[in-house]
């Protein structure tokens, strides 16, 4: 019976880390990559949705945007490991970004990113999804203290709202979702 288990444990930890392998390559660069945007035609529009913490900006598909502190301009300085754990939004191909429901066509915009992709801004702010915050109108990012600035959705207006700002201990750096043991 204890042998039964321990094959059991073993099978099943030779699954996990075939799939965490299988989402691997060697890249042929530096490891500091931005993951790849989603594919979804939604990716680059903007919408206002009712929250918690009130009126905040959703890409598309219905998943919070935030902002970044240590942007400091229209710049992003969120690469390699941040931006697996904040995937910027990214505008794909030649189009432009789009005003959803409530969202400010005037304030919306790119910016090139260091591996020559678009990235979406709001009133100047490059604009990032959270990994750990999966579902709609899911707000688990806000406020956190990660790669060392904090993060906020933001209002209508593009301006970073801090009600909700999470309190105590400064949470992990590492996203939520296994990495492969890193």
């Amino acid at each position: 019976m204890r042998t039964t288990s321990r094959t059991a444990v073993y099978a099943g930890t030779a699954v996990l880390c075939a799939a965490a392998l299988g989402g691997c390559s060697d890249g042929g660069g530096d490891g500091g990559s931005s993951p790849s945007p989603s594919s979804s035609k939604e990716a680059a529009t903007v919408e206002v949705r009712s929250s918690g913490l009130g009126s905040i900006l959703a890409d598309g598909s219905g998943r919070t945007l935030y902002l970044f502190e240590a942007d400091k301009s229209r710049k992003s300085t969120c690469e390699g490991s941040c931006a697996k754990a904040w995937p910027p939004v990214v505008v794909e191909g030649k189009g432009g970004p789009r005003a959803g429901d409530g969202a400010e066509s005037g304030l919306l915009g790119t910016t090139e990113r260091k591996d020559g992709s678009r990235q979406l801004t709001y009133d100047g702010h490059p604009l990032y999804r959270y990994q750990g915050g999966g579902k709609p109108g899911d707000t688990a990012g806000q406020g956190l203290d990660q790669f060392g600035a904090e993060w906020f959705v933001l209002d209508p207006s593009g301006k970073k709202i801090t009600d909700g700002k999470k309190k105590g201990k400064k949470p992990s750096e590492k996203p939520q979702e296994s990495d492969g043991g890193y």
